[in-house]
Protein backbone atom coordinates (compact mmCIF):
# COMPACT_ATOMS: atom_id res chain seq x y z
CA UNK A 1 0.00 0.00 0.00
CA UNK A 2 1.49 3.50 -1.03
CA UNK A 3 1.56 5.98 1.69
CA UNK A 4 -0.31 9.42 1.21
CA UNK A 5 1.86 11.60 -0.30
CA UNK A 6 0.30 14.98 0.59
CA UNK A 7 -0.15 13.61 4.29
CA UNK A 8 2.65 16.11 5.20
CA UNK A 9 -0.39 18.82 4.79
CA UNK A 10 -2.73 16.64 7.20
CA UNK A 11 0.65 16.79 9.81
CA UNK A 12 1.05 20.49 9.15
CA UNK A 13 -2.89 20.90 9.97
CA UNK A 14 -3.35 19.58 13.32
CA UNK A 15 -6.23 21.39 14.70
CA UNK A 16 -5.17 21.21 18.48
CA UNK A 17 -1.66 23.08 18.78
CA UNK A 18 -1.45 21.88 22.57
CA UNK A 19 -1.22 18.60 21.46
CA UNK A 20 1.73 18.62 20.62
CA UNK A 21 3.11 21.00 23.32
CA UNK A 22 0.95 19.43 25.54
CA UNK A 23 3.00 16.13 24.98
CA UNK A 24 6.53 16.33 26.02
CA UNK A 25 9.11 14.04 26.61
CA UNK A 26 8.30 13.76 30.16
CA UNK A 27 4.66 12.59 29.43
CA UNK A 28 3.00 10.18 31.86
CA UNK A 29 2.82 7.35 28.92
CA UNK A 30 5.99 6.14 29.94
CA UNK A 31 5.84 5.06 33.76
CA UNK A 32 9.33 6.08 34.22
CA UNK A 33 11.08 8.99 36.24
CA UNK A 34 13.41 11.58 34.37
CA UNK A 35 16.93 11.63 34.47
CA UNK A 36 18.57 11.24 38.31
CA UNK A 37 15.39 8.84 39.53
CA UNK A 38 16.08 5.14 41.23
CA UNK A 39 17.46 3.02 38.93
CA UNK A 40 15.29 0.35 37.70
CA UNK A 41 13.72 -1.60 34.30
CA UNK A 42 12.00 1.03 32.06
CA UNK A 43 8.31 0.63 32.56
CA UNK A 44 5.70 1.05 29.28
CA UNK A 45 1.92 1.25 29.48
CA UNK A 46 0.37 -0.36 26.68
CA UNK A 47 -3.33 0.13 25.73
CA UNK A 48 -5.40 -2.38 23.31
CA UNK A 49 -8.41 -4.66 23.34
CA UNK A 50 -7.35 -7.68 21.68
CA UNK A 51 -7.62 -10.85 23.53
CA UNK A 52 -4.39 -12.62 23.83
CA UNK A 53 -2.27 -9.32 23.96
CA UNK A 54 -2.17 -9.99 27.40
CA UNK A 55 -0.74 -12.98 27.23
CA UNK A 56 2.20 -11.58 24.99
CA UNK A 57 3.13 -8.74 27.30
CA UNK A 58 3.45 -11.32 29.99
CA UNK A 59 6.33 -13.25 27.73
CA UNK A 60 8.08 -10.24 27.32
CA UNK A 61 8.01 -9.46 31.02
CA UNK A 62 9.42 -12.54 32.02
CA UNK A 63 12.34 -12.41 28.93
CA UNK A 64 13.10 -8.81 29.70
CA UNK A 65 14.08 -7.52 33.33
CA UNK A 66 14.81 -4.12 31.99
CA UNK A 67 11.96 -3.57 30.49
CA UNK A 68 8.31 -4.00 31.79
CA UNK A 69 5.05 -3.41 30.11
CA UNK A 70 1.62 -3.27 31.55
CA UNK A 71 -1.27 -3.71 29.30
CA UNK A 72 -4.34 -1.81 30.23
CA UNK A 73 -7.38 -3.40 28.47
CA UNK A 74 -9.26 -0.17 26.81
CA UNK A 75 -13.01 -0.33 24.60
CA UNK A 76 -12.35 -1.84 21.09
CA UNK A 77 -11.09 1.69 18.98
CA UNK A 78 -14.59 1.50 17.56
CA UNK A 79 -16.26 1.75 20.57
CA UNK A 80 -14.81 4.77 22.65
CA UNK A 81 -11.06 3.24 22.65
CA UNK A 82 -9.34 5.93 20.25
CA UNK A 83 -11.39 8.58 22.08
CA UNK A 84 -9.56 7.79 24.63
CA UNK A 85 -6.10 7.39 22.79
CA UNK A 86 -6.99 10.80 21.22
CA UNK A 87 -7.67 12.65 24.69
CA UNK A 88 -4.83 10.90 26.86
CA UNK A 89 -2.58 12.31 23.96
CA UNK A 90 -3.89 15.74 24.16
CA UNK A 91 -3.54 15.88 27.73
CA UNK A 92 0.58 15.08 27.56
CA UNK A 93 -0.27 11.44 29.73
CA UNK A 94 -1.01 8.81 26.75
CA UNK A 95 0.50 5.50 27.36
CA UNK A 96 3.76 4.56 25.52
CA UNK A 97 1.67 2.06 23.14
CA UNK A 98 -1.04 1.66 21.61
CA UNK A 99 -3.10 -0.88 19.17
CA UNK A 100 -4.49 1.31 16.60
CA UNK A 101 -5.90 -0.42 13.39
CA UNK A 102 -4.55 0.63 10.38
CA UNK A 103 -6.91 2.63 8.60
CA UNK A 104 -6.80 4.66 11.77
CA UNK A 105 -3.46 4.95 12.02
CA UNK A 106 -3.21 8.09 9.63
CA UNK A 107 -6.04 9.97 11.61
CA UNK A 108 -3.90 9.69 14.87
CA UNK A 109 -0.85 11.05 12.35
CA UNK A 110 -2.70 14.09 11.49
CA UNK A 111 -3.87 14.37 14.89
CA UNK A 112 0.05 14.75 15.86
CA UNK A 113 -0.81 11.80 18.52
CA UNK A 114 2.13 9.63 17.76
CA UNK A 115 5.66 9.47 18.05
CA UNK A 116 8.02 8.99 14.67
CA UNK A 117 9.95 5.93 15.56
CA UNK A 118 11.72 5.36 11.89
CA UNK A 119 15.10 5.52 13.61
CA UNK A 120 14.27 3.27 16.56
CA UNK A 121 12.01 0.50 13.92
CA UNK A 122 14.94 0.19 11.06
CA UNK A 123 16.14 -2.87 11.75
CA UNK A 124 12.80 -4.68 11.69
CA UNK A 125 11.38 -3.24 8.53
CA UNK A 126 13.03 -6.32 7.08
CA UNK A 127 10.84 -8.46 8.91
CA UNK A 128 7.60 -7.40 7.33
CA UNK A 129 6.46 -7.01 3.24
CA UNK A 130 6.64 -3.88 1.88
CA UNK A 131 3.25 -3.41 2.22
CA UNK A 132 2.30 -3.95 5.82
CA UNK A 133 5.22 -2.04 6.41
CA UNK A 134 3.54 1.25 4.21
CA UNK A 135 0.55 0.23 6.43
CA UNK A 136 2.54 2.05 9.79
CA UNK A 137 4.39 4.61 7.67
CA UNK A 138 2.66 8.11 6.84
CA UNK A 139 4.55 10.72 4.39
CA UNK A 140 8.08 9.07 5.27
CA UNK A 141 7.51 8.34 8.63
CA UNK A 142 7.09 5.27 10.54
CA UNK A 143 4.81 5.71 13.95
CA UNK A 144 4.90 1.61 15.07
CA UNK A 145 5.56 -1.95 13.89
CA UNK A 146 2.47 -3.85 11.88
CA UNK A 147 0.75 -6.53 13.86
CA UNK A 148 -1.05 -8.75 11.30
CA UNK A 149 -3.07 -8.46 8.38
CA UNK A 150 -6.48 -9.57 7.46
CA UNK A 151 -7.62 -12.06 4.40
CA UNK A 152 -11.16 -12.13 4.35
CA UNK A 153 -12.93 -16.04 3.65
CA UNK A 154 -16.26 -17.85 3.93
CA UNK A 155 -17.45 -19.57 7.21
CA UNK A 156 -20.14 -21.73 6.35
CA UNK A 157 -21.93 -24.85 7.78
CA UNK A 158 -21.31 -27.77 6.02
CA UNK A 159 -23.93 -29.85 6.71
CA UNK A 160 -26.97 -27.25 5.99
CA UNK A 161 -25.27 -26.12 2.73
CA UNK A 162 -25.68 -29.89 2.11
CA UNK A 163 -29.25 -30.12 3.26
CA UNK A 164 -30.27 -27.44 1.14
CA UNK A 165 -28.52 -28.53 -1.64
CA UNK A 166 -25.45 -26.49 -1.76
CA UNK A 167 -22.96 -28.63 -3.27
CA UNK A 168 -19.92 -26.52 -2.74
CA UNK A 169 -19.19 -23.37 -1.14
CA UNK A 170 -19.88 -20.64 -3.84
CA UNK A 171 -16.65 -19.90 -5.43
CA UNK A 172 -18.09 -16.37 -7.07
CA UNK A 173 -20.65 -13.48 -6.33
CA UNK A 174 -22.94 -14.49 -9.09
CA UNK A 175 -22.59 -18.06 -7.37
CA UNK A 176 -23.34 -16.96 -3.71
CA UNK A 177 -26.30 -14.92 -5.09
CA UNK A 178 -27.66 -18.15 -6.66
CA UNK A 179 -27.13 -19.64 -3.49
CA UNK A 180 -28.75 -17.43 -1.34
CA UNK A 181 -31.68 -17.56 -3.48
CA UNK A 182 -31.52 -21.19 -2.91
CA UNK A 183 -31.23 -21.86 0.33
CA UNK A 184 -34.40 -18.74 1.04
CA UNK A 185 -36.76 -20.48 -1.84
CA UNK A 186 -36.66 -23.64 0.01
CA UNK A 187 -37.35 -22.39 3.58
CA UNK A 188 -37.78 -18.08 3.83
CA UNK A 189 -36.86 -18.48 7.27
CA UNK A 190 -33.09 -19.28 6.42
CA UNK A 191 -30.75 -17.28 4.93
CA UNK A 192 -27.34 -18.03 3.12
CA UNK A 193 -25.55 -15.02 5.12
CA UNK A 194 -25.95 -11.77 7.07
CA UNK A 195 -25.76 -8.37 5.47
CA UNK A 196 -24.62 -6.33 8.71
CA UNK A 197 -23.58 -2.52 9.40
CA UNK A 198 -19.24 -2.76 9.44
CA UNK A 199 -17.95 0.02 7.89
CA UNK A 200 -14.18 -1.97 7.64
CA UNK A 201 -15.97 -5.28 6.75
CA UNK A 202 -17.74 -3.43 3.45
CA UNK A 203 -14.10 -2.07 2.89
CA UNK A 204 -13.00 -5.47 2.23
CA UNK A 205 -15.28 -6.22 0.24
CA UNK A 206 -14.67 -2.71 -2.19
CA UNK A 207 -11.20 -3.46 -1.81
CA UNK A 208 -11.59 -6.80 -2.93
CA UNK A 209 -13.01 -4.84 -6.36
CA UNK A 210 -10.60 -2.49 -6.75
CA UNK A 211 -13.00 0.08 -5.30
CA UNK A 212 -10.37 2.44 -4.35
CA UNK A 213 -12.58 5.25 -1.61
CA UNK A 214 -9.07 7.50 -1.31
CA UNK A 215 -6.05 8.51 -3.57
CA UNK A 216 -3.74 11.40 -3.59
CA UNK A 217 -2.14 13.13 -6.63
CA UNK A 218 0.13 16.13 -5.59
CA UNK A 219 -1.10 17.91 -2.67
CA UNK A 220 -4.65 17.11 -3.03
CA UNK A 221 -6.70 14.09 -1.90
CA UNK A 222 -9.13 12.55 -4.16
CA UNK A 223 -12.35 10.66 -2.37
CA UNK A 224 -13.81 8.16 -4.54
CA UNK A 225 -16.86 6.59 -2.26
CA UNK A 226 -19.29 6.76 -5.04
CA UNK A 227 -16.61 5.53 -7.92
CA UNK A 228 -18.23 3.10 -10.68
CA UNK A 229 -16.54 0.46 -8.88
CA UNK A 230 -18.02 1.09 -5.54
CA UNK A 231 -21.57 1.18 -7.02
CA UNK A 232 -20.86 -2.14 -8.87
CA UNK A 233 -19.98 -3.48 -5.38
CA UNK A 234 -22.90 -1.56 -3.46
CA UNK A 235 -25.14 -2.69 -6.78
CA UNK A 236 -24.67 -6.51 -6.26
CA UNK A 237 -25.34 -6.27 -2.10
CA UNK A 238 -28.49 -3.96 -2.91
CA UNK A 239 -30.31 -6.57 -4.62
CA UNK A 240 -29.76 -8.99 -2.55
CA UNK A 241 -31.02 -7.01 0.00
CA UNK A 242 -34.44 -6.05 -2.01
CA UNK A 243 -34.89 -9.55 -2.62
CA UNK A 244 -34.52 -9.83 0.97
CA UNK A 245 -32.21 -12.97 0.61
CA UNK A 246 -30.06 -11.88 3.63
CA UNK A 247 -30.40 -11.11 7.36
CA UNK A 248 -29.55 -8.00 8.30
CA UNK A 249 -28.62 -7.96 12.09
CA UNK A 250 -25.90 -5.20 12.81
CA UNK A 251 -22.36 -7.10 12.95
CA UNK A 252 -21.16 -9.37 15.37
CA UNK A 253 -24.46 -8.94 17.21
CA UNK A 254 -25.93 -11.74 19.63
CA UNK A 255 -28.89 -11.90 17.01
CA UNK A 256 -26.32 -12.82 14.03
CA UNK A 257 -24.80 -15.43 16.19
CA UNK A 258 -28.24 -16.85 17.46
CA UNK A 259 -28.85 -16.81 13.71
CA UNK A 260 -25.94 -18.82 13.06
CA UNK A 261 -26.42 -21.09 15.78
CA UNK A 262 -30.05 -21.97 15.11
CA UNK A 263 -29.53 -22.75 11.59
CA UNK A 264 -30.90 -20.02 10.69
CA UNK A 265 -27.71 -18.09 8.87
CA UNK A 266 -25.52 -20.50 6.76
CA UNK A 267 -22.49 -18.73 6.88
CA UNK A 268 -20.63 -14.90 7.13
CA UNK A 269 -17.72 -13.61 4.82
CA UNK A 270 -15.53 -12.04 7.03
CA UNK A 271 -11.69 -11.79 7.86
CA UNK A 272 -9.69 -14.48 9.32
CA UNK A 273 -10.31 -12.87 12.94
CA UNK A 274 -14.12 -14.26 12.33
CA UNK A 275 -12.71 -17.58 12.51
CA UNK A 276 -12.80 -17.78 16.61
CA UNK A 277 -15.48 -15.48 17.31
CA UNK A 278 -17.96 -18.26 15.49
CA UNK A 279 -16.02 -21.03 17.04
CA UNK A 280 -16.64 -18.91 20.53
CA UNK A 281 -20.09 -18.05 20.05
CA UNK A 282 -21.61 -20.46 18.14
CA UNK A 283 -20.35 -23.62 20.07
CA UNK A 284 -23.13 -25.73 19.55
CA UNK A 285 -22.07 -26.12 15.72
CA UNK A 286 -18.68 -27.66 16.77
CA UNK A 287 -17.58 -29.83 13.56
CA UNK A 288 -20.06 -28.54 11.20
CA UNK A 289 -18.14 -25.49 10.40
CA UNK A 290 -15.75 -24.48 7.54
CA UNK A 291 -13.73 -22.25 6.12
CA UNK A 292 -13.66 -21.74 1.96
CA UNK A 293 -12.15 -19.15 0.05
CA UNK A 294 -14.45 -15.46 -0.24
CA UNK A 295 -16.35 -15.59 -3.27
CA UNK A 296 -14.80 -13.84 -6.40
CA UNK A 297 -15.89 -11.14 -9.24
CA UNK A 298 -13.68 -13.55 -11.38
CA UNK A 299 -12.95 -17.01 -11.07
CA UNK A 300 -10.33 -17.21 -13.67
CA UNK A 301 -8.30 -14.15 -11.84
CA UNK A 302 -8.76 -14.35 -8.52
CA UNK A 303 -8.73 -11.35 -6.30
CA UNK A 304 -9.31 -10.98 -2.37
CA UNK A 305 -10.11 -8.81 0.06
CA UNK A 306 -8.60 -7.78 3.56
CA UNK A 307 -11.08 -6.41 6.28
CA UNK A 308 -8.28 -5.41 9.33
CA UNK A 309 -5.34 -5.23 10.64
CA UNK A 310 -3.66 -3.67 13.84
CA UNK A 311 -0.20 -1.85 14.32
CA UNK A 312 1.44 -1.74 18.19
CA UNK A 313 1.83 1.84 17.62
CA UNK A 314 3.77 4.73 19.62
CA UNK A 315 1.88 7.24 21.14
CA UNK A 316 3.01 10.72 21.12
CA UNK A 317 4.79 11.88 24.56
CA UNK A 318 6.44 8.71 25.40
CA UNK A 319 9.99 9.04 26.80
CA UNK A 320 11.38 5.64 25.77
CA UNK A 321 10.59 5.65 22.40
CA UNK A 322 13.69 2.92 21.66
CA UNK A 323 12.01 0.32 24.32
CA UNK A 324 8.88 0.70 22.99
CA UNK A 325 10.16 0.14 19.25
CA UNK A 326 11.65 -3.15 20.71
CA UNK A 327 8.84 -4.48 22.40
CA UNK A 328 6.33 -3.60 19.54
CA UNK A 329 8.75 -5.27 17.59
CA UNK A 330 9.66 -8.60 19.57
CA UNK A 331 5.55 -8.94 19.90
CA UNK A 332 5.24 -9.17 16.20
CA UNK A 333 8.33 -11.37 15.38
CA UNK A 334 8.56 -13.38 18.74
CA UNK A 335 7.99 -17.08 17.48
CA UNK A 336 6.35 -17.80 20.98
CA UNK A 337 4.46 -14.73 20.97
CA UNK A 338 3.01 -14.96 17.57
CA UNK A 339 1.77 -18.60 18.18
CA UNK A 340 -0.33 -16.90 21.32
CA UNK A 341 -1.47 -14.16 18.99
CA UNK A 342 -2.53 -16.70 16.39
CA UNK A 343 -4.00 -19.00 19.00
CA UNK A 344 -6.09 -16.53 21.01
CA UNK A 345 -6.51 -13.11 18.78
CA UNK A 346 -7.06 -15.28 16.01
CA UNK A 347 -4.21 -12.96 13.41
CA UNK A 348 -2.88 -13.64 10.12
CA UNK A 349 0.96 -12.60 11.05
CA UNK A 350 2.34 -9.32 9.21
CA UNK A 351 5.54 -10.70 9.93
CA UNK A 352 7.05 -12.69 7.44
CA UNK A 353 9.01 -14.94 9.82
CA UNK A 354 5.52 -15.62 11.04
CA UNK A 355 4.07 -17.27 8.53
CA UNK A 356 6.06 -19.98 8.83
CA UNK A 357 4.86 -20.49 12.53
CA UNK A 358 3.63 -24.50 13.40
CA UNK A 359 0.48 -22.57 15.39
CA UNK A 360 -0.70 -21.76 11.81
CA UNK A 361 -0.38 -25.45 10.89
CA UNK A 362 -2.96 -26.79 13.27
CA UNK A 363 -5.79 -28.51 13.11
CA UNK A 364 -9.24 -26.59 14.35
CA UNK A 365 -11.82 -28.93 16.25
CA UNK A 366 -14.37 -26.34 15.91
CA UNK A 367 -14.38 -26.37 11.96
CA UNK A 368 -13.96 -30.38 12.12
CA UNK A 369 -10.50 -30.36 11.97
CA UNK A 370 -9.68 -28.28 8.93
CA UNK A 371 -6.52 -26.39 9.04
CA UNK A 372 -8.45 -23.04 8.44
CA UNK A 373 -5.27 -21.21 8.16
CA UNK A 374 -4.61 -22.78 5.18
CA UNK A 375 -7.41 -20.94 2.89
CA UNK A 376 -5.74 -17.09 3.89
CA UNK A 377 -2.24 -18.35 3.44
CA UNK A 378 -3.52 -19.36 0.18
CA UNK A 379 -5.56 -16.22 -0.40
CA UNK A 380 -2.53 -13.19 0.41
CA UNK A 381 -1.00 -13.68 -2.99
CA UNK A 382 -4.05 -12.37 -4.42
CA UNK A 383 -4.79 -9.26 -1.95
CA UNK A 384 -4.05 -6.29 -4.03
CA UNK A 385 -1.61 -3.97 -1.94
CA UNK A 386 -2.13 -0.61 -3.19
CA UNK A 387 -5.39 0.38 -1.01
CA UNK A 388 -5.16 3.03 0.89
CA UNK A 389 -6.95 4.38 3.70
CA UNK A 390 -7.44 8.55 4.72
CA UNK A 391 -6.96 10.64 7.66
CA UNK A 392 -10.37 10.76 8.52
CA UNK A 393 -11.42 7.25 8.82
CA UNK A 394 -13.24 7.53 12.45
CA UNK A 395 -16.27 10.02 10.70
CA UNK A 396 -16.16 7.95 7.29
CA UNK A 397 -16.10 4.80 8.54
CA UNK A 398 -19.07 5.98 11.66
CA UNK A 399 -20.95 7.77 8.61
CA UNK A 400 -20.93 4.85 6.33
CA UNK A 401 -21.94 2.39 9.18
CA UNK A 402 -24.97 4.41 9.95
CA UNK A 403 -25.70 3.94 6.03
CA UNK A 404 -25.42 0.39 6.24
CA UNK A 405 -28.10 0.20 9.15
CA UNK A 406 -30.29 1.95 7.17
CA UNK A 407 -29.77 0.15 4.16
CA UNK A 408 -30.20 -3.08 5.80
CA UNK A 409 -33.47 -2.16 6.72
CA UNK A 410 -35.05 -0.40 3.95
CA UNK A 411 -34.50 3.16 5.42
CA UNK A 412 -32.15 3.88 2.08
CA UNK A 413 -29.94 1.97 -0.94
CA UNK A 414 -26.75 2.08 -0.76
CA UNK A 415 -25.94 3.54 -3.64
CA UNK A 416 -27.30 6.67 -2.05
CA UNK A 417 -24.98 5.68 1.02
CA UNK A 418 -22.19 5.72 -0.75
CA UNK A 419 -23.18 9.63 -2.10
CA UNK A 420 -24.27 10.83 0.87
CA UNK A 421 -20.70 9.33 2.82
CA UNK A 422 -18.80 10.80 -0.25
CA UNK A 423 -19.77 14.41 0.72
CA UNK A 424 -19.96 14.02 3.94
CA UNK A 425 -16.09 12.42 3.91
CA UNK A 426 -14.94 15.70 1.50
CA UNK A 427 -16.30 18.29 4.05
CA UNK A 428 -14.77 16.40 6.41
CA UNK A 429 -11.37 16.84 5.16
CA UNK A 430 -11.74 20.23 3.82
CA UNK A 431 -12.84 21.13 7.46
CA UNK A 432 -8.92 19.70 8.57
CA UNK A 433 -7.52 22.11 5.90
CA UNK A 434 -6.68 19.63 3.45
CA UNK A 435 -7.17 20.38 -0.15
CA UNK A 436 -9.58 18.16 -1.91
CA UNK A 437 -9.93 17.80 -5.87
CA UNK A 438 -13.51 18.73 -7.45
Amino acid sequence: MKAPVSMAAALAVVTAAALVAGCSSSGGGSGSAGPGAASGPVTLDFWGWAPGYEQSVVLFNKTHPDIQVTFDKTASGSKGGYTKMLTAAKAGNAPCLAQVGYETLPSFAAAGALTDVSKETAGAKGQFADWTWNQVTVDGHTYGVPVDTAPMALMYRKDLFAKYGIDKPPATWAEYAADAAKVNAADPTVHLGNFGNDAYTYAGLAWQAGAAWFGTAGDQWHVTLDSDANRKVAGFWQDLLDRKLLTTDPSNDASQFTGMANGKILSDVNAVWDAPIIASSVKDGAGQWAVAPMPVWDAAAPVYGNDGGSATAVLKGCAHAKEAAEFAAWMSTDADSVANLIKVTGIYPAATSGLANPALAQPDPFYGGQVVYDVFKAETAHIATSWQWGPTMTQTSTDLGDGLGKAGSGGTTLPNVLADVQGRTVAGLKQQGLAVAG
